[in-house]
Protein backbone atom coordinates (compact mmCIF):
# COMPACT_ATOMS: atom_id res chain seq x y z
CA UNK A 1 0.00 0.00 0.00
CA UNK A 2 1.12 3.59 -1.23
CA UNK A 3 1.58 6.53 1.60
CA UNK A 4 -0.77 8.22 -0.21
CA UNK A 5 -3.33 5.50 -0.17
CA UNK A 6 -2.91 4.64 3.51
CA UNK A 7 -3.10 8.44 4.57
CA UNK A 8 -6.21 8.27 2.19
CA UNK A 9 -8.01 5.53 3.73
CA UNK A 10 -7.13 6.68 7.76
CA UNK A 11 -8.51 9.83 6.39
CA UNK A 12 -11.98 7.82 5.86
CA UNK A 13 -11.71 5.55 8.80
CA UNK A 14 -12.04 9.10 10.82
CA UNK A 15 -14.46 10.33 8.63
CA UNK A 16 -17.07 7.57 9.03
CA UNK A 17 -15.94 7.19 12.76
CA UNK A 18 -17.67 10.77 13.15
CA UNK A 19 -20.03 9.71 11.37
CA UNK A 20 -23.87 9.66 13.29
CA UNK A 21 -25.94 7.88 11.70
CA UNK A 22 -28.89 8.40 14.35
CA UNK A 23 -28.14 11.89 14.36
CA UNK A 24 -26.32 13.35 11.07
CA UNK A 25 -29.05 14.98 8.51
CA UNK A 26 -28.52 13.24 4.75
CA UNK A 27 -26.43 15.27 2.30
CA UNK A 28 -28.26 17.34 0.10
CA UNK A 29 -27.68 19.06 -3.48
CA UNK A 30 -29.06 22.51 -1.73
CA UNK A 31 -27.72 24.09 1.32
CA UNK A 32 -29.88 23.98 4.62
CA UNK A 33 -32.92 26.44 4.51
CA UNK A 34 -34.22 28.42 7.42
CA UNK A 35 -31.83 31.47 9.82
CA UNK A 36 -29.35 30.17 11.95
CA UNK A 37 -30.33 30.18 15.18
CA UNK A 38 -27.80 32.18 17.23
CA UNK A 39 -27.26 35.14 15.14
CA UNK A 40 -24.24 37.13 18.32
CA UNK A 41 -21.83 36.73 15.18
CA UNK A 42 -22.57 36.09 11.60
CA UNK A 43 -20.14 34.03 9.14
CA UNK A 44 -17.86 37.16 7.68
CA UNK A 45 -17.25 37.89 11.58
CA UNK A 46 -16.17 34.46 11.74
CA UNK A 47 -14.20 34.23 9.49
CA UNK A 48 -12.36 36.93 10.56
CA UNK A 49 -11.20 35.39 13.57
CA UNK A 50 -10.14 32.48 12.05
CA UNK A 51 -6.46 31.51 12.53
CA UNK A 52 -4.14 33.16 9.50
CA UNK A 53 -0.92 31.60 10.03
CA UNK A 54 0.26 28.08 11.50
CA UNK A 55 4.49 28.37 11.86
CA UNK A 56 5.62 25.04 9.58
CA UNK A 57 2.14 24.82 8.14
CA UNK A 58 0.63 26.54 4.96
CA UNK A 59 -2.55 27.35 3.82
CA UNK A 60 -4.65 24.04 2.32
CA UNK A 61 -7.36 26.16 0.11
CA UNK A 62 -9.30 29.24 1.07
CA UNK A 63 -11.26 29.76 4.20
CA UNK A 64 -15.10 28.66 3.90
CA UNK A 65 -17.82 30.65 5.10
CA UNK A 66 -21.76 29.86 5.38
CA UNK A 67 -24.14 27.54 7.79
CA UNK A 68 -22.24 24.33 9.22
CA UNK A 69 -23.89 21.74 7.20
CA UNK A 70 -23.43 23.79 4.31
CA UNK A 71 -19.66 24.13 4.24
CA UNK A 72 -17.58 22.15 1.17
CA UNK A 73 -15.41 20.42 3.68
CA UNK A 74 -18.46 19.19 5.19
CA UNK A 75 -20.48 18.09 2.41
CA UNK A 76 -17.06 16.42 0.90
CA UNK A 77 -16.86 14.82 4.58
CA UNK A 78 -20.29 13.39 4.67
CA UNK A 79 -19.56 11.70 0.94
CA UNK A 80 -16.28 10.27 2.01
CA UNK A 81 -18.15 8.57 5.08
CA UNK A 82 -20.50 6.38 2.84
CA UNK A 83 -17.15 4.70 1.44
CA UNK A 84 -16.40 2.89 4.91
CA UNK A 85 -18.32 0.69 6.99
CA UNK A 86 -17.51 -0.06 11.03
CA UNK A 87 -18.39 -2.68 13.06
CA UNK A 88 -20.12 -0.90 15.61
CA UNK A 89 -21.99 1.75 13.84
CA UNK A 90 -24.14 2.87 16.89
CA UNK A 91 -20.82 4.43 17.68
CA UNK A 92 -20.12 6.33 15.08
CA UNK A 93 -20.80 9.84 16.84
CA UNK A 94 -17.96 8.85 19.48
CA UNK A 95 -15.34 10.50 17.23
CA UNK A 96 -16.99 13.65 15.89
CA UNK A 97 -15.72 16.69 16.93
CA UNK A 98 -19.42 18.22 17.08
CA UNK A 99 -22.80 16.28 16.90
CA UNK A 100 -25.47 17.18 13.73
CA UNK A 101 -28.22 18.54 16.09
CA UNK A 102 -29.88 21.09 13.77
CA UNK A 103 -28.53 24.34 16.13
CA UNK A 104 -24.91 23.32 14.87
CA UNK A 105 -26.04 21.82 11.76
CA UNK A 106 -27.63 25.64 10.62
CA UNK A 107 -24.60 28.00 12.69
CA UNK A 108 -22.89 30.86 10.99
CA UNK A 109 -19.57 29.22 10.50
CA UNK A 110 -16.45 29.71 8.73
CA UNK A 111 -13.21 26.95 8.20
CA UNK A 112 -9.74 27.33 7.56
CA UNK A 113 -6.97 24.62 7.04
CA UNK A 114 -3.29 24.23 6.71
CA UNK A 115 -0.70 21.47 5.70
CA UNK A 116 2.75 20.48 6.53
CA UNK A 117 3.71 18.44 4.26
CA UNK A 118 1.67 15.98 2.58
CA UNK A 119 0.52 13.65 5.21
CA UNK A 120 -0.28 16.59 8.43
CA UNK A 121 -2.93 18.93 8.53
CA UNK A 122 -4.86 21.34 10.81
CA UNK A 123 -8.42 22.77 10.44
CA UNK A 124 -10.38 24.96 12.50
CA UNK A 125 -13.78 25.82 12.80
CA UNK A 126 -16.03 28.56 14.36
CA UNK A 127 -19.76 28.37 14.75
CA UNK A 128 -21.83 30.70 16.52
CA UNK A 129 -24.23 28.81 18.31
CA UNK A 130 -26.44 29.64 21.60
CA UNK A 131 -24.60 28.62 25.01
CA UNK A 132 -26.92 25.34 25.77
CA UNK A 133 -25.89 24.15 22.77
CA UNK A 134 -22.13 24.82 22.94
CA UNK A 135 -22.39 23.31 26.68
CA UNK A 136 -23.81 20.07 24.81
CA UNK A 137 -20.98 20.09 22.32
CA UNK A 138 -18.27 20.38 24.80
CA UNK A 139 -19.92 18.24 27.40
CA UNK A 140 -19.90 14.83 24.88
CA UNK A 141 -18.42 11.80 26.15
CA UNK A 142 -17.10 8.74 24.80
CA UNK A 143 -18.88 5.59 25.89
CA UNK A 144 -16.93 2.82 27.16
CA UNK A 145 -17.94 0.52 24.85
CA UNK A 146 -17.36 2.98 21.82
CA UNK A 147 -13.38 3.30 23.04
CA UNK A 148 -12.51 0.91 20.16
CA UNK A 149 -13.47 0.06 16.66
CA UNK A 150 -12.68 -1.70 13.67
CA UNK A 151 -13.52 -0.22 10.10
CA UNK A 152 -12.90 -1.35 6.40
CA UNK A 153 -12.41 0.88 3.10
CA UNK A 154 -12.07 -0.77 -0.39
CA UNK A 155 -11.27 -4.05 1.48
CA UNK A 156 -8.47 -2.68 3.67
CA UNK A 157 -9.13 -3.35 7.30
CA UNK A 158 -8.22 -0.89 10.25
CA UNK A 159 -8.60 -0.43 14.02
CA UNK A 160 -9.22 2.64 16.19
CA UNK A 161 -8.68 3.47 19.49
CA UNK A 162 -10.20 6.32 20.83
CA UNK A 163 -9.49 8.45 24.15
CA UNK A 164 -10.41 11.45 25.75
CA UNK A 165 -8.11 13.39 27.22
CA UNK A 166 -8.52 15.49 30.94
CA UNK A 167 -6.42 18.92 32.36
CA UNK A 168 -6.85 21.29 29.60
CA UNK A 169 -8.95 24.42 29.87
CA UNK A 170 -9.14 26.86 27.26
CA UNK A 171 -11.90 29.60 26.75
CA UNK A 172 -15.22 28.61 29.29
CA UNK A 173 -14.39 25.04 28.76
CA UNK A 174 -12.60 22.40 26.81
CA UNK A 175 -13.39 19.02 25.41
CA UNK A 176 -10.17 16.96 23.62
CA UNK A 177 -10.45 13.48 22.06
CA UNK A 178 -7.74 11.33 20.39
CA UNK A 179 -8.04 9.18 17.64
CA UNK A 180 -5.50 6.33 16.61
CA UNK A 181 -6.23 4.36 13.30
CA UNK A 182 -3.75 1.54 12.79
CA UNK A 183 -3.96 -0.12 9.05
CA UNK A 184 -1.17 -3.26 9.03
CA UNK A 185 1.50 -1.51 10.61
CA UNK A 186 1.46 2.13 9.91
CA UNK A 187 -0.66 3.90 12.52
CA UNK A 188 -2.42 7.46 12.03
CA UNK A 189 -3.45 10.12 14.61
CA UNK A 190 -6.07 12.50 15.02
CA UNK A 191 -6.95 15.14 17.98
CA UNK A 192 -9.58 17.16 18.43
CA UNK A 193 -10.12 20.32 20.54
CA UNK A 194 -13.41 21.63 21.17
CA UNK A 195 -14.05 24.58 23.23
CA UNK A 196 -16.35 27.25 23.78
CA UNK A 197 -16.14 30.98 24.53
CA UNK A 198 -18.77 34.27 24.89
CA UNK A 199 -21.25 33.13 21.44
CA UNK A 200 -19.44 30.61 19.39
CA UNK A 201 -17.67 27.43 19.31
CA UNK A 202 -14.35 26.25 18.05
CA UNK A 203 -12.57 22.90 17.06
CA UNK A 204 -9.09 22.70 16.14
CA UNK A 205 -8.65 19.34 14.39
CA UNK A 206 -5.07 17.97 13.79
CA UNK A 207 -4.72 14.80 11.49
CA UNK A 208 -1.22 12.84 10.68
CA UNK A 209 1.27 10.04 11.65
CA UNK A 210 3.12 12.52 14.25
CA UNK A 211 -0.35 14.78 15.62
CA UNK A 212 0.07 15.01 19.03
CA UNK A 213 -2.45 15.98 21.97
CA UNK A 214 0.19 18.78 23.03
CA UNK A 215 0.38 20.78 19.42
CA UNK A 216 -3.46 20.34 18.89
CA UNK A 217 -4.23 21.91 21.84
CA UNK A 218 -1.24 24.65 21.70
CA UNK A 219 -3.52 25.07 18.13
CA UNK A 220 -6.51 25.61 19.88
CA UNK A 221 -4.92 27.99 22.23
CA UNK A 222 -3.79 29.72 19.40
CA UNK A 223 -7.35 29.74 18.14
CA UNK A 224 -8.96 30.69 21.37
CA UNK A 225 -6.68 34.05 21.32
CA UNK A 226 -7.41 35.02 17.82
CA UNK A 227 -11.41 34.49 18.16
CA UNK A 228 -10.80 36.86 21.33
CA UNK A 229 -9.11 39.46 19.76
CA UNK A 230 -11.29 39.89 16.84
CA UNK A 231 -14.63 38.61 17.58
CA UNK A 232 -16.74 42.01 19.61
Amino acid sequence: MTSRSFYAIAFLLVAAAGCSQDRRPEPTASAPTGPPVSERYNADQLTQALLTDIPGYEHSGVPQSGQYGALTSVRNSLQMQQAAKLDKPECASSTRAVSSNKEVWTAPSAFTAFAKGRDQTVSETLMAVGPDAAAQEVGLRVPASCRTFHASVGGHSSTGTIVEARGARIGEATRTVGVATTTGTATVKTWYVVLRSRGYLATITLFGPNATRDEAENLARQAYQQAERILP
